[in-house]
């Protein structure tokens, strides 16, 4: 699948299907754990573009990102932000399956239909390509995003109420609120570039 157009991916559920991962339990949000994404080189795509916010924690190993224009080198832990739309392309090291730790966070647009969060998710700048910096988190830091996550879940497997969407947008606003702290707090540490 080398060098073709990236696939589209339109929905959580497909994502899920693509990523040998069971159904997802709410059809616009979802928390994968990366060690749970079963890999074949030979049928996965190279290059993708979702129609979805994802929100990463990841660590990587034999594998490269190209988000944009620019690709880089994720052997270190750091959170990554896609929004609907972009294209990413993942390079592997010959004869070598990515190895991934962390999370992701799948939501889709249609999901904050009628919350504060519906119109305030634009202010967030590391959505936006022109962002190539990577956001590379404490130890501390990374504790307080996982706990959030871990709300997140919590909330989506409990009994769907007229409240759920509310309190899980809440967590979400939450977390683009301390990442937003984290990138203004520190002096980013630009991505390392690969350029093989």
């Amino acid at each position: 699948m080398k060098n073709k157009a990236p696939l589209h991916i339109k929905t959580i559920s497909e994502f899920h299907k693509l990523r040998g991962l069971p159904k997802p339990e709410h059809p616009l949000i979802s928390v994968v754990d990366y060690e749970l994404i079963k890999y074949d080189q030979n049928r996965h795509p190279d290059s993708w573009s979702l129609d979805f916010y994802c929100i990463s924690l990841k660590r990587t190993t034999n594998a490269k990102i190209k988000y944009g224009q620019q690709q880089y080198d994720f052997d270190n832990g750091v959170l990554f932000f896609m929004a609907p739309g972009q294209v990413f392309r993942i390079t592997h090291e010959a004869g070598l399956v990515p190895e991934h730790t962390g999370w992701i966070l799948l939501i889709h647009p249609d999901f904050f239909w009628n919350t504060a969060l519906a119109k305030a998710i634009k202010k967030f700048e590391f959505f936006d390509y022109c962002v190539n910096e990577a956001l590379f988190l404490s130890g501390r830091e990374e504790e307080i995003l996982n706990n959030i996550i871990q709300n997140i879940v919590r909330e989506y497997h409990s009994n769907i109420d007229e409240f759920s969407q509310d309190i899980v947008a809440t967590q979400i606003e939450t977390l683009l609120n301390y990442s937003q702290r984290y990138y203004r707090r520190i002096t980013p540490v630009k991505f390392r570039q690969s350029f093989n």
